[in-house]
């Protein structure tokens, strides 16, 4: 496909490195909206943005459609294209299909699960103590999602996977809300100890019905059902209390 001048030398200035340039433009719009770099109800103006990164108009409306099929941006009759944002019933709509999601993947990985896999998930769980030790927000975030997609991964299913990752690039954003709503990340590696805990039994409906604890504590918050509950107790746990 042919591309003008401005286009060409427009993939320096984007950094392309074995891409086409719509596949390029499309990125960097993307990580631009996941880093809240363009923030929830801007408008993104085809001109503008044209102009800013010296392309032509039309990979610019081919990324927005993309960027519109994945829910991160939305195309109004009169503003055009504006980055999505989540309403506060969106909001709780997402956290039920991650949930959903997440709990089908956890019962589909326990029992396939690879050695070097639940390494992994020790490894993640012991940086997320040592992030809250150190109040490092944006660490634990980071090793909170891979972790969680560890998870995803080790349930073999590429469907679920992809489904899963499109919704996280829509939710990405919004994880100082979902903080906001705990009040607090310091009780986060202490749920994640017993979802592991679980994984490492061969428990797989122990291990969804703890994550899915974990995950509906932002959302009944959100949807005015109370304080965030305390973290589930374990089978064991709750055998002790009895």
């Amino acid at each position: 496909m042919a591309t003008s001048e401005t286009d060409e030398r427009s993939t320096k200035s984007l950094g392309v490195r074995n891409k086409t340039l719509r596949e390029q433009v499309f990125d960097h719009l993307r990580e631009e909206i996941l880093s809240n770099r363009l923030t929830p109800g801007q408008e993104l103006n085809e001109l503008a943005l044209s102009a800013e990164l010296e392309v032509s108009r039309g990979p610019i409306r081919e990324a927005l459609g993309r960027l519109a099929s994945e829910g991160l941006v939305k195309v109004t009759p009169r503003r055009g294209a504006v980055v999505a944002e989540l309403t506060d019933e969106e909001f709780v709509e997402a956290y039920q299909v991650r949930e959903a999601l997440e709990t089908l993947a956890i019962r589909l990985a326990v029992p396939r699960i690879e050695a070097d896999e639940l390494a992994r998930l020790r490894e993640l769980h012991e940086e997320m103590n040592e992030f809250v030790a150190n109040d490092d927000t944006t660490e634990f975030f980071d090793a909170n999602s891979a972790f969680h997609q560890q998870i995803v991964d080790a349930s073999r299913n590429a469907k679920l996977g992809e489904h899963y990752r499109l919704l996280m690039a829509q939710m990405g954003r919004y994880l100082p809300r979902s903080l906001t709503l705990r009040g607090t990340i310091g009780s986060s590696p202490t749920e994640h100890a017993a979802i592991l805990a679980a994984v490492e039994a061969g428990d797989p409906d122990e291990a969804a019905r703890l994550l899915a604890n974990h995950i509906e504590i932002p959302q009944r918050i959100e949807a005015g059902e109370g304080d965030a509950p305390q973290p589930a107790l374990t089978a064991a746990e709750e055998s002790e209390e009895q």
